[in-house]
Order: C-alpha cells, then sequence, then structure tokens
C-alpha cells in the first residue's frame, strides 16, 4: 500500500514540475503515473549499472557525477514515454534536482512516527 501510494505522490511531483519548468510536460496525470513506475524502474536496473560503470568518475567528482547520471535516467524515461517530454539535458538535470527535492517532501508524510 505504501509504494502505492508513493507512486501516486511522485506523479502528483511530475505534474507540479510539469507545470512549473517550461522544458518539461507531461499529458496527464495518467502519463505522469506511468512516469513514476518507469522512473522507479529505470532507478532499480540502470541506475546501479551506470553508478558501476562510472564509478571512477563519481569518485574524482566526489559524487556530483550521479546528478548527470539522474539526468539521464530521466531522458531515458522520456525516450519511453509517449506523453512526457525534457527538451535537453539541462532541463532533466534541474527536474532530477527538483523531483528528489518534492519526493522527501512528500515521502516523509507517509513515513511512519516512531
Amino acid at each position: 500500500m505504501k509504494l502505492l501510494l508513493k507512486l501516486v505522490l511522485t506523479a502528483v511531483a511530475v505534474l507540479i514540475l510539469a507545470y512549473v519548468l517550461p522544458g518539461v510536460s507531461v499529458s496527464g496525470f495518467i502519463a505522469a503515473l506511468i512516469v513514476a513506475v518507469v522512473l522507479a524502474v529505470l532507478r532499480l536496473i540502470v541506475k546501479p549499472i551506470l553508478v558501476v560503470l562510472t564509478l571512477p568518475v563519481t569518485i574524482i567528482t566526489l559524487g556530483l557525477f550521479l546528478l548527470v547520471i539522474n539526468a539521464v535516467i530521466i531522458l531515458i524515461a522520456d525516450e519511453f514515454i509517449g506523453g512526457f517530454s525534457v527538451s535537453n539535458f539541462w532541463w532533466a538535470l534541474i527536474f532530477s534536482l527538483l523531483l528528489s527535492f518534492l519526493q522527501s517532501i512528500f515521502y516523509s508524510f507517509v513515513e511512519e512516527k516512531k
């Protein structure tokens, strides 16, 4: 149940960012939900492979290259999803940063207090 709620919250974050950022567009809530699912799958499968392949660069840049990897994952999702569009790498980088920020805010409401 918590996974579905997180996917819906990510879709809401994608909709908000598509409204705010001029270089990003999404056709509707269903497309945003598909973006959330595809991003989750890409982060699960592709991101570890990219991290291992670019480990020397990531170490030299003290982890900042992970931002580039996140932007590349956004661009890969752009290729897979018809109703989602990111105009270039820089918008993908900004989208990735703001999406992570919004997800951390939204997920803090979902997490159980101990």
